[in-house]
């Protein structure tokens, strides 16, 4: 009786070893006396297999995250702050990851988003040699891992382009060590460098771009806490194509004479839902034991997401946001299509969905869940100020579970922006003046130069000055920026003729 299915596949040897083969264990031995098999050890400590066949790039991620000690900020299953494939979603819906892939930009993206370093090298942009003596660093320390990107072919295997890590380099042989993450079709495996970079030195068809590496390692300075990029609605790359080639072109299309002339032509001109390609980000929490005690942990992150609220608010350019958007509302014009939920009966509305796609992993999707009893509330902490919770209860599969999402606020002093929504004058949760603000702020300076006004042209680049900001508000722009620059990159060659 035949078997359904396939058992794993031949390596093709060569031109790989495989690595627990003879050939390939000299080859470990030569290399660890080398020295080029020091980021070995912590990545096979997280090897893990991807739980999805198009999930390369999501496995290859979540093993050297882990293998670098970065703190997802979040649980993973039951208490447990952990990284797993399921988790990276914040740049790509997951749905459509495993329908499509993922691309060397979007993976660049998601490392960023979880608090990584990245640097990241197309074959166009860099040259045998340096991939070379970057394989040497990073095989060389525990501080930093190399995940390559290339097209399986040109090693004789099935399939096409492929994420994984490199675990090792053997100097006198010229071979580095791929821990292939589709552990399921072939094993890890030894492979000469320079056929690798033949591999690299591919097209990825999705997006017209070569592939390439990327160098990641743990940020050593604080990661963004409240604002992320998000690519999960359909319409992304339009969005991103307006903001970074559409927008300077329009300022030399007519006559712009102040700030508020920006604005409007800024946020009139947009695509729907422009507001949706930067999200703030809440702590949503299993509520096990009934209870609505914070912990300390919790306590310090929504202070410093809080922190970055204040300081948004301080900026002049979100006085000139939020009068523009006040006065735009005085007209009775529709604000909300920018793409915001403001008011925090429509944020209780949504937490349980959320929740429910977030702490069941089914994101993107939330069918078979059902969401009940939602409600906010003020929970009273040591601090001055009470904490805004939207709570709610989850249905899965018959078992309930309760939720909990933390909501930063800020205390401002009245101002125009309550002529337009009250609901955010006392103790105001992350707003559309807010996000705008800090879209407005990621943009490159660069942006500004077809303002005709040379006056006009120095203020917005002086509102806009990254520079110029706190420590905290200034890292989280620096974060949302680097964040634009790879989906910048990775944008479809082919989309402008869609």
């Amino acid at each position: 009786m035949a078997l359904a299915g396939l058992y794993r596949r031949t390596l093709p040897s060569p031109p790989a070893i495989e690595f627990a083969s003879p050939e390939g264990k000299q080859l470990f031995t030569e290399a660890l006396a080398g020295g080029t098999m020091e980021g070995f050890f912590k990545l096979i400590s997280y090897y893990q297999t991807q739980s999805e066949p198009a999930y390369c790039g999501l496995a290859t991620l979540a093993m050297v995250l882990n293998a670098l000690a970065i703190d997802p900020g979040r649980t993973w299953k039951g208490p447990w702050r952990w990284f797993d494939d399921s988790m990276l979603d914040c740049c790509e819906p997951l749905e459509k990851i495993k329908d499509q892939g993922i691309t060397f930009g979007k993976v660049a993206c998601l490392a960023v988003c979880n608090g990584a370093d990245v640097e990241t090298f197309r074959t166009n942009q860099s040259s045998l040699d340096d991939f070379r003596q970057r394989v040497i660093s990073c095989t060389s320390s525990e501080d930093c891992h190399l995940i390559v990107s290339y097209h399986r072919g040109v090693f004789k295997q099935t399939g096409s382009g492929h994420f994984s890590p490199i675990g090792g380099y053997h100097a006198g042989k010229d071979m580095v060590l791929i821990l292939d993450v589709a552990r399921f079709k072939y094993p890890p495996h030894w492979v000469p460098l320079s056929l690798l970079w033949e591999a690299m030195n591919t097209v990825d068809e999705a997006t017209g771009h070569r592939r390439g590496f990327m160098v990641i390692s743990k940020l050593h300075k604080a990661a963004s806490v409240l604002y992320t990029v998000s690519c999960r609605h359909k319409d992304w790359n339009f969005v991103a194509k307006y903001l970074t080639e559409d927008v300077p072109l329009l300022f030399t299309s007519g006559y712009v004479k102040d700030v508020d002339d920006v604005l409007c032509l800024v946020f009139k001109s947009a695509p729907p839902n422009l507001r949706e390609l930067i999200k703030w980000v809440a702590e949503v929490r299993r509520q096990d034991d009934g209870s609505t005690m914070l912990g300390e942990e919790e306590k310090r992150r929504l202070a410093l997401k809080e922190e970055v609220l204040k300081q948004i608010r301080e900026t002049e350019l979100f006085r000139h946001v939020t009068r523009y958007l006040a006065f735009e509302s005085s007209l009775c014009n529709n604000v909300a299509s920018l793409g915001y939920e403001d008011r925090l009966a429509d944020i209780a509305a949504n937490v349980c969905c959320q929740g429910a796609e977030l702490l069941t992993g089914k994101i993107g999707s939330s069918n078979g869940l059902c969401c009940k009893g939602t409600n906010v509330k003020l929970i009273k902490t040591d601090s001055k100020e009470p904490v805004t919770m939207v709570s709610g209860t989850v249905i899965s599969n018959g078992t309930e579970q309760r939720v909990d999402m933390l909501i930063p606020s800020s205390q401002i002093e009245p101002s125009c922006l309550c002529d337009f929504d009250q609901n955010n004058c006392c103790g105001m949760h992350p707003s559309m003046g807010d996000g705008l603000t800090v879209l407005l702020f990621a943009l490159p300076q660069d942006t500004w130069l077809g303002l005709k006004e040379e006056k006009l042209q120095a203020q917005m680049k002086g509102l806009t000055l990254v520079a110029s900001l706190p420590t905290l508000l200034r890292e989280e722009v620096l974060h949302l920026q680097r964040q634009l620059y790879f989906l910048k990159a990775d944008l479809n060659v082919s989309s402008s003729s869609a």
